[in-house]
């Protein structure tokens, strides 16, 4: 980590439960516990009922609203202070990430706090809230929908691309929190190694990915990366920023 250039680190569901971050599944309780991932999360789901999936998405918005970076968070912000590049590629839609102050953030599946238009596909930032759900486009008048991506989509190609981009050139790849299951996010660690990088791995359990990883830490990521730092950057010297 001293001397590498370039770190990119992947992130999934983990570092935000520790946030109170409720993951997908555990969004489905109580009104939500009696719908299938299909009833809530799809293109089909929102043509066929799109008020219960935009009514599902501000309940969630809400939980995440009133979640904070946790101590994990805040390291990977603080590690761009540290090494030249650092790339951070989430799977995670809530923007912990951004508020803790990391600069760099590739978001493979969206952002929950941000609103599209379901037809034309642009960001919406204001609208005419006239009590329905979802409200509608103030330009084309099509339903609003959450900036995410559903299954059964493809993830955006600009963000798909600039995360194997970095998984290509960095010298150390993290994957932290992920169960590394799901694809493509699953292969960008696979790609790092193949290209060279040192990989490493934070999480509690073993994943897939583990028995390939040169470096496993287990434990929750808001205990593990505050602690690699100081011992990377504050033990046996003093931290000196080397940012360009």
């Amino acid at each position: 980590m001293r001397r590498a250039r370039h770190i990119a680190i992947l992130t999934g569901a983990g570092i935000s439960a520790e946030s109170g971050v409720p993951t997908f599944r555990d969004a489905q309780t109580g009104l939500w516990a009696k719908y299938r991932p299909e009833d809530l999360a799809t293109p089909e789901a929102f043509r066929q009922d799109p008020k219960r999936v935009w009514e599902w998405y501000a309940w969630r918005r809400e939980l995440v609203s009133q979640a904070a970076p946790n101590p994990g968070h805040y390291a990977l912000a603080q590690l761009e202070g540290c090494v030249p590049r650092v790339t951070l590629i989430t799977q995670n839609v809530d923007s912990l990430h951004q508020r803790a102050g990391s600069s760099n953030v590739i978001e493979l599946h969206g952002n929950i706090s941000r609103v599209i238009c379901s037809a034309e596909r642009r960001v919406v930032e204001q609208w005419q809230e006239t009590g329905d759900a979802p409200p509608l486009c103030p330009d084309c008048g099509a339903p609003l929908r959450p900036d995410v991506v559903w299954f059964g989509e493809i993830l955006p190609l600009q963000a798909l691309e600039a995360a194997v981009q970095a998984a290509h050139s960095c010298d150390v790849f993290f994957s932290i929190g992920t169960s590394s299951l799901v694809e493509p996010a699953a292969s960008l660690p696979l790609e790092a190694l193949q290209h060279g990088a040192t990989l490493a791995e934070i999480n509690p359990l073993p994943t897939p990915l583990s028995k390939h990883a040169r470096f496993v830490l287990r434990g929750p990521a808001g205990q593990a990366l505050p602690e690699l730092l100081r011992s990377v950057w504050v033990i046996g010297r003093s931290p000196e920023p080397n940012r360009q």
